[in-house]
């Protein structure tokens, strides 16, 4: 699949914005374009039209973005359409929904052509993912446990990984579920979040590290923690990868590789 094989739906109030945001797809010779300028109208056109990719604003006149995805998340039919936000929004509190969803990419207002680029291409491999760039890994029979108390990221999460090719995959909602299950059950990769109540991702990465029978297995945290502070004490604990939310195909395949690679 080519990026300009695409169809994306734009939702976008302002004409402005809109037609900017258009351009650059054609640019990139995407001609399959849906516009609607409000969150309704567009989860209303999607139901007939599914497309592969939504770009939405964070504010639209009747909802926000983070409304509009988590809308999605909810149907059984755009589920797993890919989501993007182009916003100049900063505050975590209305991010975080957000990429708890899991999105593509969050770019700001203006964005960079070459961001949107990148994003459009990790949608490609999210939808086909590459078979053969990892074909050296026995993904089928890797044994992964999934952590996360967000049900839509563990979701998200799992159909990353999924689409990849990983089909046994458990999952814990917390780090003193994940515990229990680590006593019981081998595996050979931990992808967990930070921020969880219980027992948080730091916490269950040194409870692995200095007390499970398993204390070299390799673990990815995912956050979308900015705290540098928090995020070395997150290295100093013993995680062998740190991969930011939007949780994306192109950087969990290299994230994989670095881990699993013989």
């Amino acid at each position: 699949m080519d990026i300009a094989d695409l169809t994306i739906a734009i939702i976008e109030p302002s004409p402005m914005q809109g037609k900017l945001i258009e351009g650059e797809l054609k640019k990139l010779g995407i001609c399959k374009i849906l516009y609607q300028d409000s969150g309704r109208s567009a989860l209303q056109q999607m139901q007939h039209d599914i497309p592969d990719l939504v770009v939405s604003a964070m504010y639209l006149p009747d909802m926000t973005g983070a409304e509009v995805v988590r809308n999605m998340r909810d149907s059984s039919e755009l589920e797993a359409v890919p989501f993007m936000l182009i916003s100049s929004e900063t505050k975590f509190s209305m991010l975080d929904p957000i990429r708890q969803a899991g999105v593509i990419a969050i770019l700001p207002k203006p964005f960079d052509p070459d961001d949107l680029r990148k994003a459009l291409y990790s949608t490609v491999e999210f939808i086909s993912p590459d078979e053969n760039a990892l074909a050296d890994i026995e993904l089928d029979n890797l044994k992964t446990l999934v952590v996360d108390d967000s049900p839509l990221a563990r979701k998200h999460i799992c159909r990353v990984l999924g689409n990849l090719g990983i089909a046994d995959i458990a999952t814990a909602e917390n780090g003193v579920q994940a515990v229990e299950m680590i006593e019981t059950t081998f595996f050979d990769l931990v992808v967990t979040d930070y921020n969880m109540p219980e027992m948080d991702g730091e916490k269950l990465t040194r409870y692995i590290r200095d007390h499970s029978s398993q204390q070299s297995i390799p673990i990815l945290m995912v956050t979308s923690e900015g705290d540098k502070s928090r995020l070395s004490a997150v290295q100093q604990a013993g995680v062998s990868g740190i991969c930011d939310k939007p949780f994306d195909t192109v950087s969990v395949k290299q994230m994989i590789r670095q881990l699993l690679a013989a």
